[in-house]
């Protein structure tokens, strides 16, 4: 019963903290999401009403709402696979490359992402000016006319996609890097005896053989922008005409500067089993993939 008992006393704190702060308030707000709750419901429970269904009927019909998902599936679209594409190609220059330049690249590309993601927004914010930004400085130095970084619905989002990228390379780069070092050397020297390049080596050993490492940074880097919030609140709030607005800003809109918790966490919850359903779907293609 003693040893029985000892592994649960050492992940005792663990799941004491992960019950607190991450189950117990998942349920919580499960249960705000079929009441009216809002700022004056804080004050008087008595004025909170129990809704059923009501809030993820009125989310689901919000045009605002409807657009942020809009926007979302942009960022995911677009953002993911450039994330995965970038951070593999700059892992393989960094491991491959021969000149002691590219040891100092990994400190350079892994910096943004230990950054404060407030205080670079903000910095990038000057970037993108119209009138002021280092941006349409260059341009106008190459006679190229400035352009709307954050003022066109179209361009705000690509510039938001942008920033995103320079901070999500880094984390990614070292996933695959160690991914990459993990390879065993005799594959690559097998593979020169037989005469093959080095785009046969990188498309018959190095990408097979980094399917596990891809399938993780595709599966945590789909959550993080479905969750995309930093850049569009900082930089844009959403605007403009709501062009930048994600799912995560939706709910940050209504839930603390509007006050409607029950209808904040309907949206919240929704995009929480999308979340699900979308990681559970990978998973399973990923399970049919499976050498066994």
């Amino acid at each position: 019963m003693k040893k029985s008992k000892t592994p649960y006393f050492f992940i005792a704190p663990t799941l004491i903290l992960l019950t607190l702060f991450s189950i117990l308030p998942i349920f919580i707000a499960l249960i705000i999401s079929f009441t009216d709750i809002n700022i004056v419901g804080l004050a008087d429970y008595s004025k909170i009403n129990f809704i059923g269904f009501d809030n993820y009927k009125e989310v689901v019909k919000d045009p605002i709402f409807l657009k942020s998902i809009f926007n979302t599936l942009f960022y995911v679209v677009f953002g993911v696979p450039l994330v995965i594409i970038l951070s593999l190609g700059v892992a393989l220059l960094i491991n491959f490359g021969k000149a002691r330049i590219f040891k100092a690249f990994r400190v350079i590309f892994y910096m943004p992402s230990i950054t404060n993601v407030v205080a670079v927004a903000v910095v990038w914010s000057y970037l993108y000016n119209p009138q002021l930004g280092l941006f349409n400085y260059l341009l106008k130095l190459v006679h190229l006319p400035p352009v709307p970084w954050l003022q066109d619905p179209i361009m705000a989002k690509i510039s938001l996609i942008a920033l995103a990228l320079w901070r999500a390379i880094g984390v990614n780069m070292i996933i695959f890097l160690a991914a990459i070092q993990g390879i065993p050397k005799t594959y690559y020297e097998a593979a020169q005896l037989d005469g093959a390049n080095s785009w046969k080596q990188l498309t018959k050993i190095t990408v097979p053989l980094l399917r596990h490492a891809i399938f993780f940074v595709s599966i945590t880097t789909m959550i993080g922008w479905l969750q995309f919030f930093e850049e569009p609140f900082v930089m844009t709030n959403g605007g403009p005409l709501d062009s930048t607005t994600s799912v995560a800003l939706f709910i940050y809109h209504n839930g603390f500067q509007l006050s409607n918790f029950g209808y904040a966490a309907a949206g919240s919850f929704i995009l929480f089993i999308t979340i699900i359903i979308i990681t559970l779907v990978q998973f399973k293609f990923q399970n049919k993939n499976v050498d066994y």
